[in-house]
């Protein structure tokens, strides 16, 4: 009896009781993001670029050091040391990055500005053949004033100086907007907009799945162009009117004959000018991804 309930008690099996089910939370269903892998390819370019700034590094001490006189005078032109040494001497104070502030801040929101309404004009403009030559002509006329010359009307015209800057720096990037905007618009290909249409699609739907996405590349190549143009009509209007800015500084080096800051002015406003750009590239990359796939 013994021996029975035995195997009896063996032939049983003992059931452990499953872990329970845990619900999922919403960290664990955000995808893990994946960090740019660096290729052969980027570091050779990065390796070109290295090389490329120290040639011109190593041109620019060649020329300063032995006062290069020939058709170019090099005589009062600083050396890199020099001008690395004064580079040192501003960062390490208030006011000079108060003047990159106040550019900054112009910039913003004068390209700001030109984006809007620029993309704006720039896509009704090519969709619609009286809204082009009626605005067209007045793009014509404006756009090959220089920025220098809109200085004085500009003062006269705004309550503020920092308002006259603005709208110079404003000007100065709209017009490419504007253009290259035009353009894409114009090369969207025909027949996908009648394609599209035999579909049944409204003019909405065909102007924004077909001619936007089509226009895009040369949108972002107009918005590039336009920060560039921006940063040259910015100092324009900093140079004649500004009380801050690196504009101004750049100009009030030159009026105390302090050529260190002068060169120390130009490259910060390159690498500034530099930076702005490839902002704009970057936060336009993710709307050309369509462009990769097609390729």
């Amino acid at each position: 009896m013994e021996n029975t309930a035995l195997k009896s008690d063996a032939a049983v099996k003992v059931e452990k009781p499953e872990p329970p089910i845990l619900p999922m939370s919403g960290a664990d269903l955000m995808p893990v993001p994946r960090l740019p892998k660096i290729t052969r390819q980027h570091l050779s370019s990065a390796g070109i670029v290295a090389l490329s700034l120290t040639i011109g590094v190593l041109l620019w001490h060649f020329v300063t050091a032995t006062n290069l006189d020939f058709y170019i005078n090099f005589e009062n032109v600083p050396s890199p040391l020099w001008v690395f040494t004064a580079f040192v001497g501003h960062v390490q104070t208030e006011i000079f990055w108060t003047h990159i502030g106040v550019s900054m801040r112009r910039i913003l929101i004068s390209y700001c500005l030109a984006v809007a309404l620029g993309i704006s004009i720039g896509l009704v403009m090519g969709r619609s053949r009286i809204a082009r030559a009626f605005i067209m002509p007045y793009i014509e006329v404006i756009r090959p004033i220089p920025a220098v010359a809109w200085i004085p009307l500009a003062i006269l015209m705004w309550p503020t100086e920092e308002s006259s800057i603005i709208y110079i720096t404003f000007l100065g990037a709209l017009f490419p907007i504007v253009l290259n905007t035009l353009h894409g618009v114009e090369q969207t290909p025909e027949v996908l907009v009648r394609a599209v249409q035999s579909l049944g699609a409204s003019r909405w739907a065909v102007f924004r799945h077909v001619v936007i996405p089509a226009a895009l590349p040369s949108i972002a190549a107009g918005l590039a162009i336009g920060m560039g143009v921006s940063w040259f009509s910015l100092l324009a209007g900093e140079i004649i009117s500004g009380q801050y800015g690196i504009g101004y500084f750049t100009w009030d080096a030159y009026s105390l004959i302090n050529y260190q800051d002068i060169v120390v002015g130009m490259l910060v406003i390159g690498f500034l000018g530099t930076a702005s750009t490839a902002a704009v590239k970057a936060i336009t990359r993710p709307m050309l991804k369509w462009q990769e796939k097609t390729r």
